[in-house]
This record gives structure tokens, sequence and C-alpha cells, in this order.
């Protein structure tokens, strides 16, 4: 009786029976695979390969005239170049007056393949459109299908994801690149395909450096990064004329890098300039200054003064023309408000007009204004050929304690540069010892806090004697 894709055999011991018991094989495709069939006391019954209805071998007769099978060691069933059409159920069957059967289950697995991918592995989608990239593969088992991104990660910021479909909604040039797809499972190597995907946009332009500062003889770059699909045509303007390559103005372009290049630069060539990007989707343009002026001042004082009532401050400034003077500003900041306290205007003696450095600060004046107006005050540079220029000022009759804020500018022969970034500097408080000796080397408004500390002095000596 069959049982299981295998007979047992009632009869006696001396009837025929199966040395082995049907299995499944799961085999890859153009390998091979041999079925075992191993009988005890055979006694000259005949043995027979089935396969369905089909008659695969007779005895020692092979019926089949597919040259792949043949029986090896005794009665075992070779099939070599396994194909997908070969799965299925082989019998290995005794022909006893009730035939005795095993069953071997023949599975084939197959390795992954990618039938197709999205227009055939080139899409082109305008900017701001949706568009979906599909990867259809095939194999058994059924694969896992995962994208990744060649050199980037994918839109979602994954680094990789699952599902025969990605899908990008409103894309952008960034989202633009070659997308891989791989079908995986486990049998044999991974599938893979690529999908080479083209945002269309009109042009975008990143200036490297909006303001540029060259001097007369030396070399000046104006960089404009142009990002276009399709690639866009880039032209250079002075003002509204269109420039064109000269020995001394060369046009550059590297990827997506386009530089002009003006060699021994003139006077003349000083002034504003602008990139032009054109492409079938649009048109777009940036502008460039170049200037013989100096570069911004940069400062270099610690924020944190040596002194209570001055502070030096130092800065530098980069120009390939000799400064001629600097202006500086400075003025001191309110103090920090006190929770719970309401905060009244406080007052100082009026604005100082401006001072050249030889000129002292002091009186002036009978109106009132609010501590954060301006001090300014011009000095002259010294002569320097040196592109770097550093420049020191000792700023006197300051408070101690208290938070200041300092912008500078630098002037050369082609004119002023733009004011500084402000930089924030606090006096050093009054020393304890020196309070109680009765400093007189300050301000009114210091000596108002000094005096009434020593007369507290004072009269605890006293009181230390009387007792």
């Amino acid at each position: 009786m069959a049982h299981g894709g295998v007979e047992y055999n009632s009869a006696t011991a001396d009837s025929p029976s199966f040395a082995t018991i049907g299995r499944t094989f799961r085999i890859v495709t153009t390998d091979t695979v041999v079925l075992p069939c191993e009988v005890i006391n055979p006694r000259g019954y005949l043995l027979a390969w089935k396969r369905g209805i089909a008659i695969l071998t007779a005895g020692n007769i092979k019926v089949t005239p597919d040259e792949r099978f043949r029986l090896v060691e005794g009665y075992n069933l070779e099939i070599r170049d396994v194909k997908t059409h070969d799965a299925g159920d082989y019998v290995c069957q005794i022909a006893t007056l009730h035939p005795l059967e095993i069953t071997h289950t023949l599975e084939i697995l197959v390795p992954s393949r990618i039938h197709s991918v999205t227009s055939d592995g080139t899409v082109e989608v305008k900017k701001g459109s949706t568009v979906t990239l599909e990867c259809r593969a095939s194999g058994n088992p059924v694969p896992t299908i995962s994208w990744t991104r060649k050199n980037n990660l994918l839109p979602s910021g994954e680094k990789s994801m699952e599902g025969f479909s990605i899908t990008i909604v409103e894309a952008t040039r960034h989202q633009a690149g070659i997308y891989l797809c791989s079908a995986n499972n486990g049998v044999g190597d991974p599938a893979t395909a690529q999908i080479a995907l083209h945002v269309l946009y009109p042009p975008e332009i990143e200036v490297e450096r909006s303001w540029v500062h060259s001097g007369e003889g030396y070399e000046a770059q104006l960089v404009c990064i142009v990002h276009a699909e399709p690639q866009a045509e880039v032209v250079w303007y002075r003002d509204t004329l269109r420039l064109d390559t000269t020995e001394r103005r060369i046009m550059e372009v590297r990827g997506s890098r386009h530089t002009l290049i003006i060699r021994k630069v003139q006077a003349s060539d000083f002034g504003n300039y602008s990139c032009v990007a054109d492409n079938s989707m649009g048109k777009a343009r940036e502008y460039l200054e170049l200037s013989g002026k100096p570069n911004p001042a940069i400062f270099r004082s610690h924020h944190m003064g040596r002194f209570k009532d001055s502070y030096n401050l130092t800065w530098s400034v980069n120009s390939y023309t000799p400064i001629e003077e600097f202006k500086l500003y400075f003025r001191r900041l309110p103090p920090p408000p006190v929770p719970g306290q309401l905060t009244q205007p406080q007052y100082h003696h009026n604005k100082r007009p401006t001072r050249r450095e030889n000129e002292t600060w002091g009186g002036g004046g009978s109106g009132i204004r609010l501590l954060d107006e301006w001090n300014d005050v011009i000095l002259p540079a010294a002569p320097s050929e040196q592109f770097t220029q550093q420049m020191s000022y000792m700023i006197r009759g300051l408070e101690p304690a208290f938070h200041y804020e300092a912008r500078v500018q630098a002037k050369n022969r082609f004119g002023w540069n733009d004011i500084s970034d402000t930089f924030h500097f606090t006096t050093r408080g009054s020393d304890p010892e020196m309070r109680d000796m009765g400093v007189t080397a300050q301000t009114n408004a210091s000596t108002r806090v000094i005096i009434p500390v020593f007369l507290s002095v004072v009269q605890l000596a006293l009181a230390v004697c009387w007792s």
C-alpha cells in the first residue's frame, strides 16, 4: 500500500522492497541530480521509472529519447543539465502483482533574473514631476527586490529599500542619478540592473564669492557654479556688455564650474559682472563684483580686556592696494536688566564728533544721548606694501566691568570697504584690594561706587579701635 510517496511491502521477507524512501530534491538549473532507487530482493522483477504517464526506463532499457536521462550505479536515475521543465514527481516502480512505488519530487531552483526596468533603464522627467521606477524579476523561489543609489542615498534618506518599485515625488536635480535594483532569492548571485534618472530643470547658479577682491597687476577669478539639465550655455557680462575671450580675459569650464579669469587686473576692470546660463528649460543670472577696495577687517583681540578703564583693540585687513586710513566705531552697551526691576533709559554726554587719532576725548556738548550711540575715530595707516596689514588702537576712558562693541572700516585709493562684523569686548572689573584703598584714577561713575566702600572700611577700623 502506498502512503506518503512510499510503498510499504506487506509481503513475505523474500518479496522485493525498497531500501530508499521518497525525497524532495531542490536542484539549480544546469546542475546534475541522481534520484536513488535501491531495491532489496528484486528477484527478477521489472523495475521502471515513470513521470506522470510517461515511461522513462523499463528494466535496463532507457525509453525516453532525452539524452540527459540515464541509469547509473544500478537503478538510480541521473538527470544532467537540469531544466526548469524537469520539475515534478518521479516514480520508481517494482512491477509486482500490486506494484510497489517510491516517489521523488524534483524542485528546480531558478536563479533570480530581471526581465524589465522602467523605460529600458533611461528615464527623463521634468523638475517637480512624480516618477515611479520599476524593476520586474523572476526566479524560484520568488526573489526579493531591493533598491540602492550609486554613490548616494535614496531620496528617502535611506541607504536601501525593498519593493519592486520606488516612487519619487516632486523630483529635483538632487534626486537625479543612477538607481540600482537587485533581485536575490538565495540561488546563485543576485541579478542587478540600473536605471539612469535624468531630471530636466532650468539652470541653477551658485556664485563661489559674490564679492571678489583683487589689485592692479594681480589675477582675479570670478566663479559661477551652474547646474542644469540639459546642459546650459553660459556667457559672461560686464554690466550689459557681453564679454569675449581676450589675451587678458579667459573663460574656463570644468564640469559645473565656470570661471572668468582676468589676468593683470587694471583699474578699469573693477565693477559689476554677471554670468547668464540658458537651456531649453529656462534662464538664470547671478551677479558678482570685482573690487579693489579692502577686504572686511577681522578682529584679533581677546574678548576680555586687561584693564578696567582702557582696551587695546587689534584687527587686520587684507588688501592688494595699500591702506590709507581706518575708521573705528565703538560704543558701550547697557548693563543687562536685573530680574524684577524696570529698566530706565540710561543717558550719557552728547555723541562725540569724529576724532583723529591724535585728538583727545572729553567734554563737548551739553545735551544728552542714549548709551547705544556710536563713537568713532579715524586712524591713519602706516605705509605698508604687505597684503595683510594689522592695526591696534588703545581706547581710553572706559568704565570697569562693562560690555562694549566695536566695528571698523578700512580705506585704500579705491574707497572704503564694507564695515566689519561687530566685535564684543569687556573691560576688567575693579580689583577688591584697589577699591578698599580708594583708587582715584577712575571716571566719575566709578568714583561714586568706590567712596561708599572706602567709608565703610574707615568706619569698621574706628569701631575696632573703640572696642
